[in-house]
């Protein structure tokens, strides 16, 4: 970082705003303010934490100077983007001016305030904005309206953290995106007594956004590291120590934390992490505790801990019951059948004649977008799933199947036993697909759940009842 620091001034062009080259004589003036807000505020987050982090004065200095002016239109920058970006590049470097106490109210003349119309990441940087520069009116009523456009952007699937519309987060060319948004937003309530209550949620979320124990970019990475050694040093001052219990009508387990260790990497779980997820390096194991249900419908769950330091508690239920009613955990699926071909009309809903023909509809509502999303519609024994293509399959029964929605289908398996469809992306919102189905054999058939699930994120799940299908002979 030092040596860094010294090469500096050679990175700052002749209006005080820093290259990502060195300029050379014929691009003296091509410094960027996206670049020069991210430094200044970047190193002041980090020289909060150790002064060694922070800029030369003498380079600081010509850096405000420099995005002063671009913020007062004094000094025009422009670079391809894919969409109009001028107010939130200037929401960014007030911010980052903020925070050396060089902003002031009038520099927001300029700016279009509209909140709900903007990336997360100039929500947060106008709630910044908002905090520390004087002068603004309204400010009480205008932050209170950005912390619940925050709020309300804010979806925990499982243990994920995700933000409602982080589809149109992805602004890649001003080095923002879900997971810097998510590091920002807890760096930015991590003392605010108003956030304590999600302040777990929110630190487990964000460590969950790891693929392989890093998050996708390098400034994903920084804002990152940042964010959590602030927490530990915050909250997590002191190392846990000592015995952590848990009591449950009557059964009762303990963690010792002598016994928990961190993970190396390709080190296995030995099956102490729920849903077979691969561990991240540095995870900790041995720090799982199971209790079975209570026999009557009610009991209290008491956990205590003697010994140092504050362990924090994911609580997690696990039961096999008979799902009687839709279930959506970040997923929503309903299942619609119409008869195409019946030899008796007058069956009530349910009950069929070997030899029909039904139309299947199941549609989907994402609250986030994911990758890899698998649906599964279960049929009953003996049913064929039409428009393989294969000996005695009906071309013309499968004609007018409809498929709605933006989702990216990779491969359809058409079992004996059900219908799974994968998807390599299912973005947020509704999306339907349809599948014709004959009935061959006589009978009365139970069904498992319909049900559609992230992958990878196996927490992201939801489920529709099937009632027993009956099948009669013509």
């Amino acid at each position: 970082w030092q040596r860094t620091v010294a090469a500096l001034p050679a990175y700052l062009d002749g209006d005080g705003l820093a290259s990502y080259f060195p300029p050379s004589s014929d691009q003296a003036s091509q410094g960027s303010d996206t670049l020069t807000a991210w430094l200044l505020a970047a190193t002041h987050e980090a020289g909060q934490l150790d002064p060694a982090w922070r800029l030369p004065d003498e380079a600081r200095q010509r850096m405000i100077a420099g995005l002063t002016a671009f913020v007062e239109g004094r000094l025009e920058r422009k670079f391809w983007s894919p969409r109009n970006d001028l107010d939130v590049r200037k929401l960014a470097a007030i911010e980052a001016l903020s925070r050396h106490n060089a902003a002031s109210a009038s520099m927001l003349a300029s700016i279009a305030i509209a909140p709900n119309q903007w990336p997360t990441s100039a929500v947060l940087d106008w709630a910044s904005v908002l905090r520390r520069v004087p002068g603004i009116a309204e400010q009480p009523r205008k932050l209170a309206e950005a912390m619940q456009v925050l709020r309300a952007r804010i979806s925990v699937q499982g243990t994920r953290l995700v933000f409602a519309n982080e589809q149109n987060d992805a602004w890649w060319w001003l080095m923002t995106g879900g997971d810097v948004n998510a590091a920002r937003l807890l760096l930015m309530v991590m003392q605010d007594h108003a956030w304590k209550d999600e302040l777990g949620q929110l630190i487990t979320g964000f460590i969950a956004r790891q693929s392989g124990g890093t998050w996708n970019t390098t400034t994903a990475n920084l804002w990152g590291s940042l964010a959590l050694r602030q927490f530990s040093r915050t909250h997590e001052s002191q190392a846990v120590a000592g015995i952590t219990r848990a009591t449950l009508a009557g059964s009762s387990t303990q963690v010792d934390w002598r016994q928990v260790k961190a993970l190396r990497p390709g080190e296995p779980t030995a099956g102490e992490r729920f849903f077979g997820a691969p561990a991240q390096p540095g995870q900790l194991t041995g720090n799982t505790m199971q209790l079975p249900w209570p026999a009557r419908k009610a009991a209290q769950l008491d956990v205590t801990h003697a010994g140092d330091g504050k362990p924090w508690l994911t609580l997690q239920s696990l039961a096999a019951v008979e799902l009687k009613a839709p279930f959506a955990a970040g997923y929503a699926i309903r299942k619609t059948v119409t008869p195409i071909e019946q030899a008796n009309k007058s069956l009530p809903a349910g009950q069929h004649t070997r030899g029909d023909i039904l139309r299947v509809r199941l549609e989907v509502q994402a609250s986030t977008p994911m990758t890899w999303v698998a649906i599964t519609d279960p049929i009953p024994a003996g049913a064929t799933i039409l428009g393989s293509g294969l000996g005695r399959d009906s071309g013309i029964a499968t004609q007018g199947e409809q498929r709605e929605g933006y989702a990216w289908p990779a491969f359809e398996e058409r079992s004996f036993e059900a219908l799974r469809s994968y998807y390599r992306y299912l973005p947020k919102g509704t999306m339907s697909m349809e599948y014709t189905l004959r009935l061959n054999n006589a009978g009365r058939f139970q069904l498992p759940p319909t049900r559609v699930e992230a992958i990878y994120a196996p927490e992201m799940f939801g489920e529709a009842p099937n009632r027993p299908v009956e099948v009669r002979m013509p």
